[in-house]
């Protein structure tokens, strides 16, 4: 309500806490009052992307956070632990069913995968701007996450 009636930026942590984003997407954009700041609405939203040269290692690679987000909620928080193949298969249908809803704006695995995921997100939202985040245990994993976004984000405009 307070960016919209101040005419400023509105961002969203839909990375970790998606409910109720694209009601609240709605009505900033529905609310936007034009200011000195800005004369349109921008929309910035969380996004988790886990990108690696196969679907199974970007997979693998997002077993860190789900391993994550299961312990938080579970009341057990604690640092980001290594990946663990199988992770999703071990765990029982309500935690499943939590990860599903809790990293449902999040792009895993190839580059190609990853760009089709990306694009049905800003498709669906009409984000202006996506903060990207990559809770990926291994630096190098993460720093190449993060490039395989980089070229996917090049290739999309054109700027090969």
């Amino acid at each position: 309500q307070l960016a919209a009636s101040l005419g400023l930026p509105y961002a969203f942590a839909s990375h970790f806490a998606p409910t109720m984003m694209m009601q609240a997407i709605d009505f900033y954009r529905s609310n936007f009052r034009p200011s000195a700041q800005l004369d349109k609405p921008h929309v910035m939203l969380g996004f988790n992307v886990f990108a690696a040269d196969t679907d199974a290692e970007g997979q693998l690679l997002a077993s860190s956070m789900q391993q994550a987000f299961v312990n938080l909620r579970s009341g057990r928080p604690g640092r980001l632990q290594p990946p663990k193949p199988g992770y999703l298969e071990s765990l029982g249908p309500q935690e499943g069913a939590m990860l599903d809803h809790v990293l449902a704006c999040s792009a895993i695995g190839s580059p190609a995968t990853v760009e089709r995921q990306v694009q049905a997100f800003l498709t669906r939202t009409g984000a202006d701007e996506l903060m990207l985040t990559s809770q990926i245990f291994d630096h190098y994993a993460r720093l190449r996450s993060y490039q395989i976004v980089g070229e996917v984000h090049h290739r999309e405009r054109g700027l090969d």
